[in-house]
């Protein structure tokens, strides 16, 4: 099979947005074993697209386009599709419904020109859109078809991992199976570096996802059955735990750092307590959006203000006097003050400037974070200090870090860049 991608947009003839879908496509495509001929960008023009629709028609078996699935009267990728592969437009009441849905839980009513991102093909078929607001669409017509998803990367990806490509694996003879590894403690480009030969091959891929704060890695296998394709797919998979270690937590397709701790600390039958600053309870609240965390947890405290702290957990007024709120010895004493209160296994902290303001004077800018994770007598407390440190995005890396660590600590393993002290220790500062 032959394909040929279409990404339809004026943005991208500007290089106002970067067309990272071409990579994510030509790799997915590959594992199939279906050959790229061409990738083509063209803007918002029915004249060009239409065009180019019949040409590519002509010379590929497969035609995946992106972008061009809005509300907007520019956004015409789909009634061009239609027209070229001789198909009608007809108005999908199930998606309509779920237009006016979104839009009525956002407080306003729909615009009425959403309403043609409702409209699917009357012989064709639809895609299921779980990220947005745009359905995508296949066309048929003899040997050839057209697949449009839409042009966000976060959409395009989700609608091609859970139908498009199950339903070019089937036409073209196979099975695909895939596993996600989520990363976390190194930043993507690091990554990328130390895994770069094994994101070469053609067959089972390997491809990166950079989140907030985290990387996820999905690693594809491509055979004639399920069997032989899960074969290649663990023999890659083997190889990224032996290079990565500790650095992958979780192999669930939508695991987090939340999902993987909490089980864990059943299995260890260990309890956790929380005091929180800057992060104002998102680690806690983190936890406790996992099911069953009521094993694990029933004590969070927000300490934002130093009085919070010294009545709630016990920090010592000595030493925020002398070390200030956001260091290294209070994060310790947050830590241990809660694992005491609580009477739990674990006692978690987290204190720091999420900003716009820090103390440059002390050398502690605005994303300067401490996080603390106490177990029995003794502590680690690792300082970061967060690129761009908008509050929610200083708030996200430091709760990423809360749980990473929480998770390591429970395993027994090294924290990076973390000072570990006992309790006499701390009391001599």
């Amino acid at each position: 099979m032959q394909a040929e991608l279409i990404f339809v947009g004026t943005e991208l003839l500007l290089g106002d947005i970067l067309n990272t879908n071409a990579q994510y496509l030509s790799r997915e495509l590959a594992a199939l074993g279906i050959s790229v001929y061409q990738q083509t960008v063209v803007g918002d023009n029915t004249e060009r697209l239409t065009a180019l629709v019949k040409n590519a028609k002509e010379r590929s078996d497969l035609l995946i386009f992106t972008g061009g699935l809005g509300p907007t009267a520019d956004d015409l990728t789909k009634e061009t599709v239609a027209a070229a592969f001789g198909d009608t437009l007809v108005l999908d009441e199930e998606e309509l419904k779920k237009l006016h849905c979104y839009f009525e839980r956002r407080g306003g009513e729909m615009p009425e020109n959403n309403r043609k991102q409702a409209m699917v093909p009357q012989k064709g078929g639809k895609f299921i859109n779980n990220c947005g607001t745009a359905p995508g669409v296949y066309f048929n017509e003899g040997t050839k078809t057209a697949v449009l998803m839409p042009g966000p990367p976060r959409e395009m990806k989700a609608m091609f991992e859970e139908s498009v490509r199950p339903m070019l694996a089937a036409q073209h003879g196979g099975a695909i199976v895939s596993t996600m590894l989520h990363v976390y403690g190194i930043g993507e480009s690091a990554l990328e570096l130390q895994v770069q030969d094994l994101l070469e091959d053609a067959n089972p891929t390997a491809a990166l996802y950079a989140k907030e704060g985290e990387v996820a890695v999905r690693v594809t296998g491509f055979a004639e059955t399920e069997e032989k394709a899960a074969i290649l797919r663990d023999a890659l998979v083997m190889k990224f735990h032996e290079r990565l270690g500790s650095l992958i937590y979780s192999e669930e397709e939508n695991g987090t750092l939340e999902s993987t701790l909490v089980p864990l600390l059943k299995k260890n039958r260990m309890r956790i307590a929380t005091a929180e600053s800057c992060t104002g309870g998102l680690v806690s609240q983190r936890i406790t959006s996992v099911p069953g965390a009521s094993e694990v947890f029933d004590y969070g405290a927000v300490t934002y203000a130093c009085s919070a702290k010294r009545r709630a957990i016990g920090v010592k007024s000595a030493s925020l006097k002398k070390y200030t709120a956001v260091s290294s010895v209070v994060a310790a004493e947050m830590a241990f003050g809660v694992q005491k209160e609580a009477k739990a296994d674990l006692g978690v902290s987290v204190t720091g400037y999420a900003g716009p303001g820090g103390d440059d004077e002390a050398g502690k800018p605005a994303g300067t974070v401490y996080v603390a994770v106490s177990k029995e007598h003794t502590v680690w407390v690792r300082r970061i200090t967060v690129a761009r440190p908008e509050r929610s995005r200083v708030r996200r890396m430091a709760s990423q870090l809360a749980l990473d660590m929480a998770r390591r600590v429970v395993l027994g393993l090294d924290i990076d860049g973390a000072r570990k002290m006992t309790r006499h220790e701390l009391a001599d500062f």
